[in-house]
């Protein structure tokens, strides 16, 4: 599952950086979430938890932000283009 998402992130290097973190975050998360499965240590499935939080508002930020930039056809929220 990390491959993939990690070729998501190297596809999106050409888009714009809020779906760079989005994406990022995401393949970060599911690291976490594997290490604190196999190890056992319960800190880091909270800090996974803490992750998945901050990938799920970045992502709904930046789905709302490119919606709203469409619909108005001006930069309402910034996606920070590359």
């Amino acid at each position: 599952m990390g491959h993939l998402h990690r070729n998501y992130v190297i596809g999106t290097l050409r888009l714009n950086k809020a779906l760079q973190f989005v994406f990022g975050s995401l393949t970060l998360l599911f690291f976490l979430l594997a290490l604190g499965d196999i190890t056992g240590i319960e800190i880091i499935t909270q800090i996974a938890g803490i992750e998945g939080i901050i990938c799920g508002f970045s992502a709904i930020y930046t789905g709302l932000a490119q919606v709203l930039n469409e619909v108005y056809g001006k930069v309402i929220w910034p996606v920070w283009p590359v």
